[in-house]
């Protein structure tokens, strides 16, 4: 039985798999956990997918703006693809164990796709800035070769990241066992398993990351501050009600993003609680991938319209 199974381990030699947090101790509710898992996952997989079939294949959003949106699609779908899955099959087969290997896999996607993300998110404002602040200059600050290289450059820099971070957490070795208080494998709780003089291998890492991460969110907000104030100064309110339909959505996601996440990794221990950080981490890694595409959907009347035709032209194929 995996209640059986033993927990401490005197170091990471002899650590083989990792017990994940058990979600409810009943048969009913594992069930029903894993029926509104697999509800919100069902509906990230549809709403990112729309969103990636509809750039895809309507030539009217073969833009910059749209080009990231597809990237943050794919992010989004890589990210809650890396959690939510395993959560489910713990829940609906009563098991709590994840592999050494399978738990360094996670941490490492998860890193990656989360890294990612804010530095797209981070290219994402550079992109309303020029097309507000600078629209005589968008074709060339933003042509397609320029977009590529920056959505790469989102990408490569969250790969190396998270190399280097899953690296150096996986190589410390652990004294308190291999029972984790998260549904998945999260750096925070990995920390606490191990030797209280060997986490500090991590701080280099962790500085770099803290570091990065606030440069990219200094940049975020003084682009948001010019594009306010570029915005505040057309004189057509249908104007300004159209330029802030397409900034609104991103900096929505924006907010939900680093709050959470900010709020994850650097809440104080004494407000540390295993519910707390259960419903933290569902605020990071599940609800952003599932709520950004309404978000953008909403607030976008060209995306609205496309996707409706599409809903339409599927429901015509249909009958």
């Amino acid at each position: 039985m995996v209640g059986e199974r033993r927990e401490q381990m005197p170091n990471i030699s002899s650590v083989s798999e990792f017990l994940l947090l058990a979600f409810a101790d009943t048969r009913e509710l594992q069930l029903l956990h894993f029926a509104l898992f697999l509800g919100i996952y069902l509906a990230a997989l549809l709403g990112n997918g729309l969103i990636l079939t509809a750039v895809a294949c309507d030539h009217r959003l073969h833009t910059p703006m749209y080009f990231f949106l597809l990237n943050l699609a794919l992010l989004d779908l890589g990210c809650i693809s890396t959690t939510l899955p395993k959560a489910m099959a713990n829940c609906l087969w009563d098991n709590r164990a994840i592999s050494f290997a399978g738990c360094a896999a996670q941490v490492f996607l998860l890193l990656y796709f989360i890294s990612a993300e804010f530095s797209l998110l981070t290219v994402m404002a550079y992109d309303r800035y020029v097309a507000i602040c600078k629209p005589l200059h968008y074709g060339s600050l933003l042509g397609s070769r320029i977009c590529a290289q920056m959505a790469a450059a989102a990408w490569g820099s969250g790969f190396i990241y998270s190399v280097l971070h899953t690296a150096t957490t996986f190589s410390l070795p652990l004294c308190h066992g291999n029972a984790l208080d998260q549904f998945f494998c999260e750096i925070p709780q990995i920390l606490k398993l191990s030797c209280s003089d060997a986490y500090l291998r991590e701080v280099g890492v962790v500085v770099a990351g803290v570091c990065l991460a606030f440069g990219y969110f200094v940049f975020i907000v003084v682009s948001y501050v010019q594009i306010f104030r570029a915005v505040l100064r057309i004189p057509s309110q249908q104007g300004r009600h159209k330029t802030f339909s397409t900034c609104l959505p991103h900096l929505a996601v924006v907010s939900l993003f680093i709050c959470a996440a900010i709020f994850a990794y650097l809440k104080p221990p004494s407000i540390s609680s295993p519910s707390l950080n259960l419903v933290v981490a569902v605020l990071y890694s599940v609800v952003p991938p599932a709520v950004n595409p309404l978000i953008y959907s909403m607030r976008n009347q060209e995306l609205k319209d496309i996707l409706k035709k599409m809903t339409q032209s599927v429901v015509f194929w249909l009958k």
